[in-house]
């Protein structure tokens, strides 16, 4: 990795530097034969995923897969070199139609307003899961998931570990152990090699846990303590990783948890912010006795420690939120203990 900006100007410096492929990136997928179709490229990471894959093999084919309700994306993809195409990856029709691709990076699902609607949270988290794993059953899927998956643990336990047992609270966390079920069944069945990425708050300085606290201790707004801690790690470290697993994939397909090593303490984190902001930090709620944390030691050791330091992500996120920068508008509900989101 180049060395570290010290902050960013604008979006496009953001971005320009996210999507920047190590020279590890460039090695591994040069290792694996065929093009890479992105499902679901339209989300949060998505987008950033494509450009980085795209910048560390100009030669092949990266192809972006998504309904593409928001015209933006796709412009973005295409300055890239990446191909895009419109898909509505809840029509078995529609996904039968794509090309075969020998690398396929699942991205797709629903989080937010999941409480409101449930059916088509299963929907998409579990029936769209099965549709993408029958249809390229001859690929290698590496499939975004999450931490959500596990149940709480006290922080002194150090986080969940990949063979842990998966009984989390709330609908929205089963529907997403129904799409791991779904990946392994199909696997299991086809011989398909895969991985399950369970991440933990992949972050940028626009939206995630570290903006969320930047940005309440700026307006002066109470940080809530329910959630006390969590693991975070830089975007573009989390894209890089999910790329490289391409040549990593397990027959059956098996998880491995992807976040920063640190487990991060919000009421650490406000005060960090409230000296590099010049704030007093409010706070509210008190700690639930469990939380949501995992433990990256598989991670470490494929991969060693993120490119990005906790204390740079820190330092940046600060800068951005000071300078007024954009925000995407989406809180990460980070501080809900229930499961409902």
């Amino acid at each position: 990795m180049t060395d570290l900006p010290a902050a960013f100007t604008s979006e496009e410096d953001l971005e320009d530097f996210m999507t920047l492929p190590s020279s590890d990136l460039v090695a591994d997928l040069n290792k694996v034969d065929g093009d890479i179709l992105i499902l679901g490229v339209a989300g949060k990471m998505g987008v950033t995923l494509a450009r980085m894959a795209k910048r560390a093999v100009p030669h092949k084919r990266v192809i972006g897969v998504a309904r593409f309700t928001d015209p933006d994306a796709a412009r973005k993809l295409e300055q890239a070199g990446v191909e895009t195409v419109k898909c509505d990856l809840a029509d078995r029709n529609q996904v039968e139609g794509l090309d075969d691709c020998a690398n396929v990076i699942f991205m797709a699902g629903r989080k937010f307003g999941s409480a409101g609607n449930l059916p088509l949270t299963w929907a998409m988290n579990a029936h769209v899961p099965s549709i993408v794993a029958e249809r390229f059953k001859t690929s290698r899927i590496v499939a975004f998931s999450t931490a959500c998956v596990y149940a709480m643990t006290e922080v002194g336990a150090g986080g969940s570990v990949e063979g842990d047992p998966l009984t989390p609270p709330g609908e929205y966390a089963n529907s997403c152990i129904g799409r791991e079920r779904m990946f392994e069944y199909f696997s299991a069945r086809h011989g398909t090699p895969g991985k399950l990425v369970r991440l933990s708050y992949a972050i940028d300085m626009r939206y995630g846990v570290l903006h969320d606290v930047a940005s309440a201790v700026l307006d002066n707004r109470p940080v809530p303590l329910e959630m006390s801690h969590v693991n975070v790690i830089w975007q573009g470290d989390a894209n890089a990783c999910a790329l490289r697993l391409l040549t990593r994939t397990t027959t059956p397909t098996s998880p491995i948890n992807i976040s920063g090593p640190e487990i991060v303490s919000i009421r650490e984190l406000a005060q960090v912010f409230g000296k590099l902001l010049g704030c007093t930090p409010k706070f509210s709620g008190a700690p639930a006795p469990n939380v949501w944390l995992v433990d990256t030691s598989e991670q470490q050791r494929i991969f060693g420690p993120p490119a990005v330091p906790l204390s740079t992500l820190a330092e940046w996120t600060a800068d951005w939120v000071t300078s007024g920068r954009a925000s995407l508008g989406k809180p990460t509900h980070f501080e809900v203990s229930d499961g409902t989101y």
